[in-house]
C-alpha cells in the first residue's frame, strides 16, 4: 500500500505498524522522533500497535539541538 511521509510517497507491507515504518522502510532512529498521522499525533507507547492504512498522510518530526 502507498502511504506518503513528509510529502514523500512510500509503498510498505499491509500490516505496516509506525515502528515497522520508522525503523524497517524510514531507518530511522526512533529516538527524538514524533509523529502524527492524518494530523493526529501518535504517542510513542502506541507505534508498535498503530497500523498505517492506505492514503495516510503521516509526519515525522526530528527534534534537534542548539541554541
Amino acid at each position: 500500500m502507498e502511504v506518503s511521509v513528509n510529502q514523500q510517497n512510500y509503498i510498505v507491507p499491509d500490516d505496516c505498524n509506525v515502528q515497522t515504518l520508522l525503523g524497517d522502510v524510514l531507518q530511522q532512529h526512533l529516538q527524538g522522533l514524533a509523529v502524527a498521522i492524518d494530523k493526529i499525533i501518535i504517542p510513542k507507547s502506541q507505534w508498535e500497535t498503530q497500523v498505517l492504512k492506505s492514503g495516510d498522510n503521516i509526519i515525522i518530526i526530528k527534534a534537534t539541538q542548539g541554541g
